[in-house]
């Protein structure tokens, strides 16, 4: 079934699938063939942030209808779509940039669709994670991605003691309003280790700040950030 979408259009096939569709990280170039061609003909597709991928459809002349499934409405709005994938119903998933279920909306509907024996093909493309551990410097032979950090204080510091014995290279995902408690809580714990953090990448402000913790902390805390913001650390050593 996979290789008939691989070699062309969606018309032809009768079941109802999922794809998963990967969508640019903030250059809207950064998106595949394949990824434009199923959004063209899919039935419909869930979208994290309408507005967002209204944006990217617009930009490539994609009319397929939108409907929004996001964190808060996932629970109720599952059902109908796994209803519509049984009724033969082609539906892509988006999130509002990268690889869907990634620290973004689209477990549920995956895990679902797959315990009905629901066809479930991945369009695969960027990843903020992936993208920022490729260009950190850091070893990427074995990584661990923890995205986003609990964001009270005292659960994200035992969280950082918990994993403060891997040696794996470490991904996170953080919000720029507590970039600074993070980057803190990171060198408190786990001691002033190599860092990289990535901000906007891809985008036109992009900005990748290379060193230690220490040195990535004096840098923030003199600017404020914006943005999205990816963070790899260095796992410990022997």
């Amino acid at each position: 079934m996979s290789e008939k979408d691989l070699k062309g259009s969606l018309d032809s096939l009768t079941e109802g699938i999922l794809y998963i569709v990967s969508t640019p990280i903030g250059n809207l170039e950064d998106i595949t063939l394949r990824a434009l061609r199923v959004l063209k003909e899919v039935d419909f597709v869930c979208a994290e942030d309408t507005r967002k991928t209204r944006i990217l459809f617009n930009h490539y002349t994609i009319q397929t209808p939108l409907t929004s499934y996001f964190e808060h409405n996932e629970q109720l709005k599952t059902p109908g779509i796994i209803q519509a994938l049984r009724e033969g119903k082609k539906v892509a998933i988006v999130s509002e940039a990268g690889t869907p279920a990634i620290s973004d909306p689209g477990y549920r509907l995956i895990s679902q669709a797959i315990k009905e024996s629901i066809p479930v093909i991945p369009i695969p493309g960027p990843s903020a994670a992936i993208t920022a551990l490729s260009i950190s410097g850091l070893p990427v032979h074995r990584f661990a991605f923890e995205g986003f950090l609990p964001a009270k204080p005292g659960k994200r510091k035992n969280f950082i003691k918990k994993i403060s014995s891997e040696d794996r290279t470490l991904i996170f995902y953080e919000s720029p309003y507590r970039i600074i408690d993070t980057i803190r809580d990171l060198k408190e714990i786990l001691g002033d280790r190599r860092a990289v953090l990535c901000r906007e990448i891809t985008k036109l402000y992009e900005e990748k700040l290379y060193g230690f913790l220490s040195t990535i902390l004096d840098h923030i805390e003199k600017k404020k950030l914006k943005g999205e913001i990816t963070i790899i650390v260095e796992g410990k050593r022997d």
